[in-house]
């Protein structure tokens, strides 16, 4: 029967395909992304402190995420509301946020519970919309092209059909088989898409299921992986290739697609972390040399966990009161490694050159 994309989808297959994804084209791209993605994991773990970049990575990954459904923000207003003590007042910086604050939400549960499931799903959505919605129960959602406002697809109705497909998933997610696991999770990743099992923040919700797959399978010990980036740069054809799988089992373009996303996104990953590596030793260097009272390592290390910085941080991490960690920042920035900032009734410090790292995609 020829798909219909004004017809509920109701018969979306479950997984695994019913086509060869092993081919030899895809199994060669598989050990390209793989090697990139180890050699990501190893820069991470080979890190003194593994932790350090992880907030930038998460928060310029929400940003992304987000981006793709259209909710932007700025770096910059991004990562003084997540300093700053001001209420945040912008609705698509608050999104963002959540976003970051659902993916370290669902690091922790399969921490305790190390699978993927409905119900982690459903919570994952909810933390990033901030509501108690759940599985789609009403006919009538239709995905559309923006521009035209034609219906491209219909997405599978009725909330014990959406939670049939979902509980199948899981399965899938949770099976010991022995499919290369970047591929699988291409499979993933389309199937969730296509099921697009609630009223809004689908996208989202399945792009953190990815991060969290890579580290359920061992693939990467943190959610350190700035995928959406690519998404983001290539989103043409990331819906053209979803839309090929449904419409005309074009299965290989798409595993294609994840796989080129996991190895770009690995490699751009990678530089980064060795051009903030560098900084950061270049920094420290010059800092004890112009002001070693003020230098330490756990100092520099704050300088560098996200790019702006206050004093409260100093004096939490115990490097001293409240008074020394203000005259810290100050020489810093009459030295001019950072800047001040004043957010709200609060003076923050940016660290420039850091921030213009993380700006360069």
């Amino acid at each position: 029967m020829k798909y219909n994309p004004l017809k509920p989808f109701n018969d979306l297959p479950d997984l695994p395909p019913k086509t060869n994804i092993e081919t030899r084209v895809i199994l060669k791209k598989a050990i390209s992304a793989s090697r990139a993605l180890s050699e990501l994991k190893g820069a991470i773990t080979n890190l003194p402190n593994p932790l350090l970049f992880i907030d930038t990575i998460n928060l310029q990954e929400a940003q992304a995420s987000s981006a793709i459904e259209n909710i932007i923000t700025t770096q910059d207003a991004l990562f003084q509301a997540t300093v700053a003590d001001k209420k945040i007042e912008n609705t698509a910086t608050k999104e963002v946020i959540h976003y970051k604050d659902a993916l370290w939400f669902g690091v922790e549960q399969i921490k305790k519970k190390p699978i993927l499931t409905t119900n982690l799903f459903i919570s994952i959505m909810r933390i990033i919309k901030e509501n108690q919605s759940g599985i789609r129960n009403l006919p009538g959602t239709q995905l559309k092209n923006p521009a035209t406002g034609q219906v491209i697809y219909t997405p599978p109705e009725g909330e014990e059909i959406i939670r049939e497909k979902l509980k199948a998933l899981g399965g899938f997610i949770n099976l010991d088989d022995d499919i290369d696991p970047l591929i699988k999770l291409a499979l993933i990743h389309y199937q969730f898409e296509a099921i697009h099992p609630f009223y809004d923040g689908n996208g989202r919700t399945g792009r953190i299921i990815l991060l969290l797959y890579l580290k359920l399978c061992g693939l990467m010990d943190l959610p350190a992986l700035y995928l959406s980036n690519y998404i983001l740069k290539n989103k043409s054809a990331y819906y053209i290739n979803l839309r090929n799988v449904t419409e005309s089992n074009d299965w290989e373009s798409w595993i294609l697609y994840i796989l080129d996303m996991i190895e770009v996104s690995s490699k751009n990953g990678r530089h980064r972390i060795e051009r903030i590596e560098k900084l950061m030793k270049s920094m420290g260097e010059k800092i004890q040399k112009k002001l070693p009272r003020v230098y330490s390592k756990d100092l520099l290390e704050i300088l560098f966990r996200l790019p702006y910085t206050k004093r409260n941080f100093i004096e939490n991490a115990g490097l001293g009161n409240i008074k020394t960690a203000g005259y810290y920042l100050k020489s810093l920035e009459q030295k001019g490694f950072l800047k001040s900032v004043i957010v709200g009734k609060e003076k923050l410090y940016l660290n420039t050159q850091l921030m213009e790292i993380l700006k360069k995609q």
